[in-house]
């Protein structure tokens, strides 16, 4: 007689491969669809249909006004930062200050003591000592700041008495970043990005705008690869842009010369919950019983 499968053998004092994975353990895939990705022509920031669109050499497209808002927002932001550190900074050096005159003092008070005020006193066990046990010369008497520091210092194990740790501002860093690739960003290095329109096509609306490649005249879509020239700003398809430009040193729309460091590839995709370059699939882990172990496979489509 056969023996039992391996994914029927259920009377295991563990779990088996095979049932993990009905039970939703372990890695689960699913590519994203159109919903969870960027289109093209949305700005990196509002996700919204660009307005005057703005590119940075690493190809990340946002609306003029939102890029403008973020680099002055982070202006402000870094020069709220550096002024706490300044602050911070003074007041160091203050209590540094005050530190090394309170030690003078406490020196000072001691040879004094030592010097001066001092009364000796024997070994003698009939002999009462003094409150702060002081012996004579050779000891240095509990001074007026110890006592006060004894007197105030709180009490550590107690949660309610424990003395709060001061914050450190550490010193900020002077250069703004683009919010999308997180590499530093000048406003300077921002060019204006010009895509065609298709005049041919009907509109629906004024945000309903359909863009052509001008040299193939293909239609701009996410599946495309778009490269945009930064000496003039446009924006043609990868395929004519390695063809045409790379070659001819020149742009096909305005004739203007570009060299081959003025084509900047234009990122796909977007920021946040949206899939952005080449890599559309999402990827979930899930422990043992969380679920069936098909929550992301989606079912084919009915044709």
């Amino acid at each position: 007689m056969p023996q039992r499968h391996s994914k029927n053998n259920n009377d295991l004092a563990f779990f088996t491969y095979d049932e993990k994975k009905k039970l939703g353990y372990g890695t689960q895939r699913e590519r994203l669809g159109r919903d969870s990705i960027k289109p093209f022509d949305a700005c990196c920031l509002c996700l919204k249909p660009f307005i005057d669109p703005m590119c940075c050499q690493k190809g990340h497209v946002f609306c003029k006004e939102c890029i403008l808002e973020c680099l002055l927002s982070q202006k402000k932001d870094i020069h709220r930062k550096l002024a706490a550190h300044t602050a911070q900074q003074k007041q160091e050096k203050n209590e540094e200050e005050d530190r090394l005159m309170q030690q003078k003092a406490r020196e000072l008070e001691a040879f004094d003591q030592q010097n001066h005020g001092a009364i000796p006193q024997y070994n003698d066990r009939n002999q009462s000592q003094d409150k702060t046990g002081f012996h004579g010369a050779n000891s240095v008497k509990v001074t007026s700041y110890e006592e006060e520091a004894l007197r105030t210092m709180k009490a550590f194990w107690l949660p309610s008495a424990t003395p709060a740790a001061p914050v450190k501002v550490d010193a900020p860093s002077m250069s703004t970043v683009c919010p999308e690739g997180n590499e530093k960003l000048k406003l300077k290095s921002l060019f204006s990005v010009y895509y065609t329109e298709d005049t041919n096509e009907k509109k629906t609306s004024s945000l309903d705008k359909t863009f052509i490649c001008p040299s193939c005249k293909v239609t701009l879509t996410n599946t495309l690869s778009l490269v945009a020239l930064s000496s003039c700003g446009h924006v043609f398809c990868k395929k004519c842009a390695d063809k045409f430009m790379a070659v001819d040193k020149v742009c096909l729309v305005c004739s203007k010369g570009c060299k081959e460091r003025n084509l900047v590839n234009l990122a796909k995709g977007g920021t946040g919950f949206a899939g952005h370059d080449d890599n559309l699939e999402a990827r979930d882990f899930k422990h043992l019983g969380s679920g069936s172990g098909l929550g992301l496979v989606r079912p084919a489509a009915k044709t």
